[in-house]
């Protein structure tokens, strides 16, 4: 019965390493992504997130329209993904 928790733990494990490779939704490098990927091979979801984020260059994000728009902006109006996409995306 531990062989069976172990295996399943390294697959958890093994899903989130190959997850955290893959460009963020909406960002530049997403958006790149994308543009290259066939649209027969897009999910609705993805053609929602292109559409919202990689047309209007003001909200790709991590791109510099996008960064100096969420600085204009009072940092405790910030949501938690805001922040983290800026610390992401514009600072590093």
């Amino acid at each position: 019965m531990r062989r069976i928790h172990l295996s399943t733990l390294a697959l958890a494990v093994s899903a989130l390493l190959l997850a955290a490779c893959e460009p963020e939704p909406g960002s530049t490098k997403w958006c790149e992504a994308m543009a290259e990927k066939p649209k027969s091979e897009w999910t609705l979801e993805d053609g929602k997130t292109y559409a919202t984020h990689c047309i209007i260059d003001s909200t790709t994000i991590g791109s510099e329209a996008w960064c100096e728009k969420l600085e204009e902006k009072d940092k405790e109006d910030w949501t938690a993904g805001e922040a983290a996409d800026y610390a992401k995306h514009c600072v590093i």
